[in-house]
């Protein structure tokens, strides 16, 4: 039988496209109509709005770091003032931002809760809301969350947000942003080993391995510590304080884990579990050596996880013995090897720009800053926040000025 083609005027419309089409426009506008009603305002105390706050971050694209038991082990540590941005359609919470009030020379600047501490956040978004954001009025969102938190804040500052996460363009894009000078970095996981190592110099990576198994073995071989008891993931993370507050010593820097409150909030991390093992607030993993130097810690890092997405939160290493066995690069391994098989699709390196980091992971993520005055104060502060972000871009995209300013930054010790 022979078939003709039509021309393409001539050719029958696809009813189907059509109604999907048609679907997709009302949906469109049953979200316009939908947004135009959201009353924004401040709840704060986060225990009162618990159960919305659970429902949203149900969603796995939405960041860990603006989950409930998260910014609860935050608030309990520090005890800053709460002020969450909730936005509400009819009687249906749609978005949430987790924001407290912190002081920065004399300015109220709102926060997400435990900003210091996170490397992606994304707020916490209703899939449809997420999905049919770009309906809504930039100026008329900027306005309403400036009017909500009018006499609370200064300045909206809102860092470290992806525009687009896995495929899902962030609401917060419509606020007033500047471009982070960090990126974050990160290695999507297959099926097995070997297939997520040819995204790499796979020939390398394993050679680096044996040699760094050969030489751990001589020093009287190791245990991969992990999956224990939490005494034991308690004591991994104190650990992890004591060599990440003598590397900082030797590098002539301030400890930034140093202060009781984030320590607290730390080990309240390490508390926040799920019964499937699919959220992980925080889990330590160490390489500890066996033999001469039986329980002797050469690597310790603590990773979060929620849904398929895993996050090094920090890692550190001694080097007093074994520093050329390259244990924090061997830790590394077993931690991305041992996550095969358990439902994970991305391992994150965090945010900043470092060797190891650029040799295992072949994404890079820009992070992006809301900064949104609210009152005058607010408005030369955010535009000395932009000065400054933008200038760090600047001296981070020239190797030799950026090596520099390290240095500078050890004699000072900031």
């Amino acid at each position: 039988m022979q078939t003709q083609k039509l021309p393409l005027e001539s050719a029958p419309r696809d009813i189907t496209a059509d109604a999907d089409a048609g679907l997709a426009k009302l949906r469109e506008i049953n979200a316009r109509l939908s947004f135009d009603a959201i009353e924004i305002d401040i709840v704060d105390s986060i225990e009162a709005i618990e159960p919305e706050w659970r429902a949203l971050e149900r969603d796995n694209l939405n960041s860990l770091h603006q989950g409930y038991d998260w910014c609860a082990s935050w608030m309990k540590a520090y005890g800053n003032p709460a002020a969450v941005v909730r936005g509400r359609s009819g009687t249906r919470t749609v978005f949430i931002l987790p924001v407290e009030i912190v002081r920065s020379r004399g300015v109220r600047v709102a926060k997400f809760i435990g900003a210091d501490h996170s490397n992606i956040n994304t707020g916490m978004f209703a899939i449809d809301f997420a999905d049919a954001f770009e309906a809504l009025d930039a100026h008329d969102l900027a306005a309403r969350i400036s009017g909500a938190l009018n006499g609370k804040a200064d300045l909206l500052l809102l860092q470290n947000i992806p525009l687009t996460w896995r495929g899902r363009r962030n609401p917060l894009a419509l606020l007033p942003m500047v471009q982070n000078q960090n990126h974050a970095y990160q290695l999507p996981l297959f099926d097995t080993m070997e297939a997520t190592l040819k995204q790499l110099n796979a020939k390398s990576r394993r050679k680096k391995f044996r040699v760094q198994s050969k030489r751990l073995e001589e020093l009287g071989g190791f245990d991969y510590v992990h999956d224990t008891d939490a005494k034991s993931q308690h004591a991994l993370l104190d650990q992890f304080f004591r060599l990440k507050s003598e590397r900082f010593k030797a590098m002539g820097l301030p400890d930034v884990f140093a202060d009781a409150e984030t320590k607290a909030f730390l080990h309240g991390a390490i508390d926040i579990r799920d019964a499937k093992n699919e959220l992980s607030g925080l889990e330590m993993h160490a390489i500890q050596l066996k033999g001469e130097h039986a329980g002797h810690v050469a690597a310790v890092a603590g990773i979060s996880r929620k849904g398929d997405h895993v996050i090094c939160q920090f890692s550190a290493i001694d080097e007093s013995i074994g520093a050329e066995a390259s244990p924090g690069e061997f830790l590394f391994w077993q931690m991305i090897s041992g996550l095969h098989g358990k439902g994970v699709s991305m391992f994150d390196f965090g945010l900043g720009d470092q060797g190891y980091k650029r040799s295992w992971a072949p994404v890079e993520t820009d992070h992006y800053d809301v900064v949104l005055p609210l009152t005058a104060r607010g408005m030369a502060a955010g535009t000395a926040y932009r000065l400054v972000t933008r200038a760090k871009a600047y001296v981070k995209s020239q190797q030799r000025l950026y090596r520099a300013a390290q240095r500078l930054r050890r004699f000072a010790g900031v």
